[in-house]
């Protein structure tokens, strides 16, 4: 089994990507399976069933929305973002949806989304069921979805075998562990980026794998500045966004940098606080490796590249296919996603992932580059993913300022050294994985304890 770097880095929107992009992914995949089979001119109603964690906190996080844009034929990359409240408004005025942007058949949203509370299907906590059916109300098609973590899906048979994506793609430098990795880049004398491009590959030219990286970071850095420009109160929680006035609280005082050596790590909290209000308010994002964790490697490359050196295409390159190999690790061998093991998995994953790329671009050697994406891990074993009122807003806007400096500190940590350490970056994905197995269901993305509990806030749910 192979993963792109492509596959943990998507443009996609907010405010989730396992709760709003993977299921949207999911209702398009359904699409496709019903198309192909029986054609839409058979169905004359659908029905959605969500259960587990996107039943528990799927109102604040947009999944009934989101599957809704994916039975229309809309992909998280490419919807109109602002388009999104006149789709849905006209779905639930008329009691209808178009199947693919094609046949128009009977939708009642009070009816044919169905929240199944606690109830999970057998695979993960992010299950949901399709089921489209003729004029006699017959069912002619149901499909079981798992969304698990980072926008990925899985059908019931992929997931019942383990599997995240099916690609057997022969890679010229394979690895599946950081032992591997650094023993490839020890015998063929090659950085990790240096790894992770020839493996790119075997997918696409070093010419689309660069234009297509360097896209990525166009959008993050779009996504930086827009939330950097937009004021007022985030959807939900009421919760203001702080962005724009410390953006300009930060420019009105230059001069402060002077006396405060530590103003760029302001600056990095910044650089995250946008992206990821942004994210809440369903804005376009970039996942890396999910929408909750999606601040942390833009604001750290950020860092690098106004802070640190002037940065080239190429280092830009470098830092995101650096970062890809340690997100690669952690997808492989243990979860990025938040209902699954935590936070840890996904703030954890993205501050391991970004110190890596750091550490990477200056200067670091490949057990440096290693030694920083574990000291990043370790240090967030453990982290649980307590949304309040089921959205993202609180903790999980702040968490990831707190991940990008943490991340930067991992790096100049790690690059004082000479790579050797006592915990190795396997032994430290090994353990977040077994973490997240012990881990009570309620830290874990249901919105029923931590500060969920501590701060109880009610979101109108549907009954089940």
């Amino acid at each position: 089994m192979a993963v792109s770097v492509f596959d943990l880095y998507t443009i996609g929107i907010g405010p989730s990507s396992s709760h709003t992009v993977g299921p949207m992914r999911a209702a398009r995949r359904f699409l496709s399976e019903l198309e192909q089979e029986h054609g839409f001119d058979s169905a004359y109603a659908v029905k959605v069933e969500l259960f587990g964690s996107l039943s528990l906190t799927g109102v604040g996080h947009g999944t009934d929305n989101a599957v809704l844009l994916g039975l229309e034929g809309h992909t998280p990359s490419t919807v109109d973002v602002d388009s999104i409240p006149a789709r849905l408004d006209r779905i639930r005025k008329d009691g209808n949806l178009w199947l693919g942007g094609k046949r128009m058949v009977r939708f009642d949203m009070a009816e044919d989304i169905v929240f199944m509370g606690a109830t999970e299907l057998p695979y993960h906590p992010n299950g949901m069921r399709f089921s489209a059916m003729d004029s006699d109300g017959e069912i002619i098609l149901r499909r079981a979805f798992y969304s698990v973590g980072g926008g990925f899906v899985v059908d019931e048979a992929q997931a019942g075998q383990n599997q995240l994506i099916v690609d057997e793609t022969p890679q010229p430098y394979a690895f599946s562990s950081a032992d591997q990795l650094l023993e490839q880049c020890k015998k063929h004398d090659m950085n990790i980026s240096d790894i992770m491009l020839e493996n790119e590959k075997a997918w696409r030219s070093e010419e689309e794998i660069r234009s297509q990286l360097l896209t990525i970071w166009d959008a993050m850095q779009a996504c930086v500045d827009r939330g950097c420009k937009n004021d007022g109160v985030l959807p939900g929680l009421n919760v203001r966004r702080r962005a724009r006035k410390m953006r300009q609280s930060l420019s009105d005082r230059p001069e402060a940098a002077l006396a405060d050596p530590l103003t760029a790590m302001d600056w990095v909290s910044l650089y995250a606080l946008a992206v990821n209000e942004e994210n809440a308010a369903g804005g376009r994002v970039v996942t890396a490796p999910t929408n909750g964790a999606a601040g942390i490697i833009p604001a750290v490359l950020h860092y690098f590249a106004r802070f640190r050196a002037q940065a080239s295409d190429d280092t830009i390159v470098r830092f995101l296919l650096t970062a890809g190999a340690v997100g690669i690790l952690f997808k492989e061998n243990a979860s990025i996603s938040g209902a699954e093991v935590g936070c840890q998995g996904e703030v954890g994953a993205a501050c391991s992932m970004a110190a890596a790329g750091l550490a990477e671009v200056t200067g670091g050697t490949p057990e440096q580059v290693e030694e920083a994406a574990e000291i990043a891990m370790e240090h967030n074993l453990g982290l649980t993913c307590d949304p309040v009122g089921g959205l993202v807003q609180v903790p999980c806007i702040e968490r990831n300022a707190m991940g990008a400096i943490k991340a930067i500190n991992a790096t100049r940590l790690a690059l004082r050294g000479d790579g050797k350490h006592f915990v190795s970056l396997d032994k430290v994905i090994e353990t977040m994985r077994e973490t997240g197995r012990d881990m009570a269901s309620k830290y874990k993305e249901t919105a029923m304890g931590g500060l969920a509990e501590s701060l109880r806030v009610s979101v109108k749910m549907p009954e089940c």
